[in-house]
């Protein structure tokens, strides 16, 4: 290996896989987290809490990109059918304006995914067993069972991870989540706003 390639593949190593999300690589000068008078091990530890972070959010994205090419959908169609799937299993009527809003599109974005889940066979649209004015949309045994054996089956081993902490590291878990979540909700910023998502 010339020296030239051996300076590409370092850089390659620290700019590449969880140690992006390493405090010290992605904010060495403080400029968005404030590290003053935290202890060094601490600062350590926590930027190992994002790598861990970082490293489930990457597994997440590759399940969800092969489960968009294995159902040929794209990750609004796989929502959709979620919620679809959810809706039936909690004997819910699904109607699109519940879509729309589970979704966050448009009523023309909604017509157009269910036009395009239809022609796929994915759903079917039926009349609304109460409501004439609405309609209820199921989705087909074939696609439930085709995401339910692969996605949902792979999605559903995060229980087991869930299962072996302690009710008290469960406790803890679910605030750190809950509090993450918060700490980082788009409320007042106006950068983020912006337009009804197109599908």
């Amino acid at each position: 290996m010339s020296p030239d390639e051996a300076a590409v593949d370092r850089d390659r190593v620290v700019v590449s896989g969880k140690a992006v999300y390493d405090v010290e690589a992605s904010d060495p000068r403080s400029e968005l987290v404030d590290r003053a008078g935290m202890d060094p091990d601490d600062v350590v530890q926590v930027s190992a809490l994002m790598r861990a972070l970082g490293g489930l959010r990457e597994a997440e994205d590759k399940l969800s990109e092969a489960s968009l090419r294995y159902m040929k959908l794209n990750g609004t169609d796989m929502r959709a059918l979620h919620f679809l799937i959810v809706c039936d299993n909690q004997g819910v009527v699904a109607t699109p304006g519940a879509l729309a809003a589970h979704l966050r599109i448009s009523t023309a974005s909604t017509t157009k995914l269910l036009d395009r889940l239809e022609r796929g066979g994915h759903i079917v649209r039926s009349a609304h067993p109460s409501d004439r004015r609405a309609l209820a949309i199921t989705i087909t045994p074939e696609s439930r069972r085709a995401a339910m054996e692969t996605v949902g089956r792979q999605h559903a081993k995060r229980f087991h991870a869930a299962a072996r902490l302690s009710r008290e590291e469960r406790d803890v878990v679910i605030r750190f989540l809950d509090d993450m979540a918060a700490e980082i909700a788009l409320t007042d910023q106006p950068w983020a706003e912006a337009g009804e998502r197109d599908v």
